[in-house]
């Protein structure tokens, strides 16, 4: 299991942004995202500790605790760090989950393909951060396919 915690607000995955450079349009992934993404690399090459990628399908769980909002009133705050307002405000979930998965692509895995499984959980917290373990997925082996005839099944029925 690989686990690490990237600090500070979450962040989702910015849009790719147009741009001219020399009179041709080129697609580019805002600066925001990119340094993002680094700091998301750099938490899992830690955790890493020179482990070889990892290979196969892989469960992601998520904890993307966000900062309460500091307009609220203390009464509020309280509420929503005891879990009795839920964070249905950015970042969307699904781009946090593409920055980390972007993140830790080349890091902890060679593609975010390979992941199979996600569990995700999305809170207010005093400590904003997000929190990703990283589980290998042990594929069963089937169990050996016995031929039978027509005749044992109709049998057997």
């Amino acid at each position: 299991m690989i686990r690490f915690t990237v600090p500070g607000a979450p962040q989702g995955k910015g849009r790719p942004r147009v741009g001219t450079i020399g009179g041709h349009a080129r697609m580019f992934t805002p600066q925001k995202t990119v340094a993002y993404e680094g700091f998301i690399a750099l938490q899992a090459q830690i955790a890493m500790q020179g482990q070889e990628l990892v290979d196969g399908p892989v469960e992601v769980r998520m904890f993307i605790a966000c900062p309460v909002p500091a307009s609220w009133s203390q009464k509020k705050q309280r509420a929503a760090l005891e879990g009795q307002h839920m964070p249905t405000t950015k970042p969307d979930t699904d781009n946090v989950v593409k920055a980390v998965f972007d993140g830790c692509n080349g890091v902890v895995w060679r593609d975010d393909v390979q992941v199979v499984d996600l569990v995700l959980r999305k809170r207010y917290s005093a400590q904003p951060r997000v929190e990703v373990e990283i589980v290998p997925v042990v594929v069963a082996a089937a169990p050996p396919v016995v031929e039978q005839s027509q005749g044992d099944l109709l049998q057997a029925a």
